[in-house]
């Protein structure tokens, strides 16, 4: 991983890269980094979605990078604006971890697991398969997409770097 060519996506971001440069994001905690690749075109498309539905959004704006729900559909739009093609559209997830531990069975205090069920759930709904997943854990993820090879490099503490 270098620092040449890289288009940053921050928290409650997403954005689009091709003809090599590559997509990182840092502070994966619960939030889920989704990643698109279409191999052929050569062009990807990373969000870092930090909640499940925007059915609970409060802010006036809506941040759609900041829901599952509304970040796919707009990460999906760029995507093919960029020139990729639906049907060889790959999918790749890292991060929805529960970073803290919590007495009870409160369902709302499992953003991180719920993330990942969210995003997957609209991935299978649009038909693009998921070809990888580094997600759950209790640990927090820096992930780099490349737009060339498609390997999404996931760097933590704990466990290193790893190429899904």
């Amino acid at each position: 991983m270098t620092e040449d060519n890289i288009v940053k996506v921050g928290m409650a971001d997403l954005n689009v890269a091709s003809g090599g440069a590559s997509l990182k994001t840092t502070g994966l905690g619960s939030c889920v980094g989704l990643t698109l690749f279409d191999p052929v075109r050569m062009v990807a498309g990373m969000a870092h979605i930090m909640l499940p539905s925007s059915e609970i959004a409060r802010e006036g704006q809506l941040n759609i990078a900041k829901y599952a729900d509304t970040a796919i559909p707009e990460l999906l739009r760029r995507v093919l604006e960029l020139g990729a093609d639906r049907r060889r559209l790959v999918a790749k997830l890292a991060g929805g971890a529960q970073m803290f531990a919590f007495a009870g069975g409160n369902d709302s205090l499992r953003i991180g697991p719920r993330n990942v069920e969210s995003t997957k759930h609209a991935l299978t709904g649009m038909g693009i398969p998921i070809v990888s997943e580094d997600t759950g854990g209790n640990f927090g993820r820096t992930v780099e997409l490349s737009s060339q090879t498609g390997i999404l490099y996931i760097r933590s503490v704990q466990h290193g770097v790893k190429e899904i």
